[in-house]
């Protein structure tokens, strides 16, 4: 391997452009052509034990060999009797003791590696203890085959390592954000989405639950994890993440990216439904209205991004009675009873309101202690006046007078106790005979035919 006029004259744009293809700094790149040198001219003119390193200028392609040598003193050198006392250590299978890197540390001496101070300053009068002396060798350029086959495999893995080290500085800056990709390949439901530089693992457990992903298929995912590992940075994607939601509503949200509209917090069962609360910072702004957009655009476009999920934006409130009672929405909440010491909220809705206030499976009442934080219980507006709990405007009996608490009760009060009664009565037994009615029509139906 020689270097001629051509080579130094087009050096320069081939450097140019391996880094702007693989994003590397043009210093990364020059130090790894000086490190190939070095091994190279090591291979065919150096011997062992020697420390070489090479200078390239890249303007005018001229190298420069040095041997590099550590100046030391002699309390610095290990005697002849503890190098014999490390080798008898060594013969009888001892592990020899560790000893602690610093200034203190103790080598054997290598003429190769190591110079005396007093040799240095000789050739350097400004040197000292523990600082590297450069000694320039003769400059070759006429390489043997097995040298520039070195010198090219050492390119080849210093460029990899650096654009690896590249691609994981640039994803981990990017840890929580959204980004764009293509589903490269699935395997055993695992989904490799190309993000650009690299690929990133979308794992089954970090999918949104029921949604099926086609090769080529574009997709937005958030950037969970980047990890450090020898085949190259590892990128843990996910769509799941309640993180992923805020972001795409950053995305779709001017009032959100701005700063105008905060997102406080975010309950999520992803790919069945969510739960946000929103605050504004602003006067004159509503939160709600923001995030849901003209004609509901803003919302229907996360929401088409996540595969119909459905979405709940609700007013995030420092009252905690009020911010629960607006995280059970669409129910209507009569009444919210906190207790700070157990953080348990009894929640009163009306009786046709309970099973909306719970939700399916409990779905909404789940989503909604998530997102408050609080153990909620909720009891039908009957059950509630049952078990004790007094509404504003009504009276205990222990406030009544005492006369009035041994008072039979009259006869009206027992006529309209009767009367409930009997309408409770009658509609179970309509309920009764429309089952009977129907049942007789299925059998005649079944005898036609």
């Amino acid at each position: 391997m020689k270097f001629t006029q051509m080579d130094k004259q087009s050096f320069l744009p081939v450097i140019e452009q391996i880094c702007e293809e693989k994003g590397i700094s043009k210093e990364k790149v020059l130090e790894t052509i000086e490190v190939a040198i070095a091994a190279a001219y090591k291979k065919d003119f150096g011997h062992k034990g020697q420390n070489i390193r090479a200078k390239f200028d890249l303007i005018s392609g001229g190298v420069e060999i040095f041997q590099v040598k550590l100046v030391l003193e002699e309390s610095m050198i290990k005697t002849e009797e503890e190098i014999e006392a490390e080798k008898a250590m060594l013969a009888e299978g001892q592990e020899l003791p560790e000893e602690e890197d610093g200034p203190e540390k103790k080598v054997r001496f290598n003429p190769e590696k190591h110079i005396m101070i007093e040799e240095a300053k000789k050739i350097n009068s400004e040197i000292k203890v523990n600082e590297e002396l450069w000694l320039k060798m003769e400059s070759r350029t006429d390489f043997g085959r097995i040298a520039a086959q070195t010198a090219k495999q050492v390119i080849i893995q210093r460029i990899r390592e650096a654009e690896r080290e590249t691609v994981f500085t640039e994803y981990k800056d990017k840890e929580g954000e959204v980004v764009s990709g293509v589903a490269q390949r699935v395997e055993r439901g695992t989904v490799f989405v190309d993000i650009g530089k690299t690929t990133g693992v979308l794992f089954l457990e970090e999918q949104i639950q029921g949604e099926k992903y086609r090769l080529g298929q574009r997709l937005r995912v958030l950037i969970l994890e980047v990890q450090k590992e020898a085949k190259g940075p590892g990128i843990i994607l996910s769509r799941a993440h309640p993180q992923m939601l805020k972001k795409l509503f950053e995305l779709e949200v001017p009032e959100i990216a701005s700063g105008a509209v905060e997102i406080k917090t975010i309950a999520r069962e992803a790919g069945s439904r969510s739960k946000i609360a929103v605050v504004s910072l602003e006067n004159g702004v509503d939160p709600i209205g923001s995030c849901v957009g003209q004609k509901g655009t803003r919302v229907q476009a996360v929401i088409g991004e996540l595969g119909g999920e459905k979405i709940d934006i609700i007013e995030w409130s420092a009252d905690p009675a009020k911010f629960i009672a607006n995280a059970l929405a669409p129910a209507k909440v009569l009444d919210v009873d906190i207790h700070e010491a157990e953080r348990l909220a009894r929640v009163e809705v009306p009786e046709d309101q309970l099973s909306l206030a719970i939700g399916k499976r409990g779905q909404n009442v789940r989503l909604a202690a998530k997102l408050t934080e609080w153990k909620i219980d909720i009891v039908g507006a009957e059950a509630a006046t049952d078990s004790g709990i007094i509404h504003e405007g009504e009276e205990t009996t222990e406030e009544k007078p005492a006369q009035e608490q041994t008072e039979v009760p009259s006869e009206k009060a027992g006529e309209e106790k009767k009367t409930k009664k009997e309408i409770k009565e009658s509609k179970k037994k309509k309920e009764k005979e429309e089952k009977k009615t129907d049942a007789a029509e299925k059998k005649t139906e079944e005898s036609k035919k």
